[in-house]
């Protein structure tokens, strides 16, 4: 199992000041990269000061500056939001500048705070009916010429401008959750990532299920990678892990928060949360932090993975977002390259 890093500008309050924030995001990045990790990802939102994002490419273009070996991918471009010949382009664009080393993920999006303000009236259905159409323009796009005539997009005869390096066009990966997501990903000749957020270990086994079962649908196929991402804390004692699941707690209650999209927002933030309010929510606890999410000292951790590994997930992705302070997120990540990855080796 190989492993890799996921992260973004993380900000929950107006006093973190924006221009440190991507010089703390460059900083971890490049630890990966020295590190011997396999990929960075980082995301696309738009309006939300939580996951500063706007376009992922322009992330990885400058990170390719910055770091020699790591693939740089999008964790992930948000569909709805792209026109194919645009997505076509801008990613083949990214490749070459990046030497070929693009990794490109695509999700329908979650946050319907987003729907609302850059694809009014659209729902999660209709935002999955559009990913599964962009995907094979996109790669028949890359191949060109191509004429287009879907049901969100029409479009003669086109072709990518400019072509990728790599021969095949970067890598494709597909947010997954439901079956028919795994299935439209396989068949299409897609990779998988798969994000589980409160369930623990049997969401991460029936992800699991729900892969393999795409899989043996179409058995002629080559089976495709699959990537588990997941919040982590590497911490130096039990102690310390305990503080890092308070402090993953409360970053869970602000996505929670974003997710329901019921509270103010100004300026991109949403109205601070009290410690009565993240107490008080009904699912989300310090506790449940440390079960459900790769919380620990270095020796639990790797057992964590290792039951990751044997249930075959290929790739295992570091999300550092925590709102914790930049340098207790930088510890962790060098314990899980110093102490956990060795052990995979």
């Amino acid at each position: 199992m190989r492993f890799s890093l996921f992260a973004h500008m993380e900000r929950i309050s107006p006093n973190e000041d924006q221009k440190q924030l991507y010089d703390e995001f460059i900083e971890l990045c490049k630890i990966a990269d020295r590190g011997g990790m396999h990929a960075v990802w980082t995301g696309e939102h738009h309006g939300m000061n939580f996951t500063i994002a706007p376009n992922p490419m322009l992330n990885l273009v400058d990170l390719a500056r910055h770091t020699e070996n790591v693939r740089l991918g999008t964790g992930t471009v948000i569909a709805p939001f792209w026109h194919p010949i645009r997505l076509a382009g801008e990613a083949a664009m990214t490749d070459i500048i990046t030497d070929g080393r693009l990794e490109l993920g695509i999700a329908r999006g979650a946050y319907s705070f987003e729907y609302e303000r850059l694809m009014p009236g659209m729902d999660a259905w209709e935002a999955g009916k559009r990913m599964r159409e962009l995907v094979p323009a996109v790669k028949a796009l890359w191949h060109g010429d191509y004429e287009h005539q879907g049901e969100y997009h029409q479009f003669p005869k086109t072709t990518s401008s400019p072509q990728p390096v790599q021969k095949e066009g970067p890598p494709i990966w597909i947010a997954a959750r439901d079956p028919n997501s795994h299935e439209f990903a396989v068949e299409s000749g897609c990779n998988v990532q798969v994000t589980p957020l409160w369930n623990g270990d049997e969401e991460i086994q029936d992800l699991m299920r729900k892969f393999n079962e795409a899989c043996q649908k179409f058995p002629s196929l080559p089976r495709p990678d699959i990537m588990l991402l997941m919040h982590t804390y590497v911490a130096d004692s039990e102690e310390d892990a305990k503080l890092g699941a308070v402090e993953l707690n409360r970053f869970y209650c602000y996505f929670g928060a974003w997710f329901m999209n019921k509270r103010d927002i100004n300026q991109g933030l949403i109205d601070p949360l009290s410690d009565d309010e993240i107490a008080a929510h009904p699912f989300y606890t310090p506790e449940a932090m440390e079960r459900d999410l790769v919380i620990g000292t270095p020796d639990k951790v790797i057992e964590r993975l290792k039951a990751y590994e044997a249930l075959g997930y290929d790739e295992y992705s570091f999300w550092i977002d925590s709102s914790m302070p930049f340098e207790r997120k930088k510890a962790s990540l060098l314990r899980f390259i110093n102490e956990v990855m060795p052990a995979f080796q």
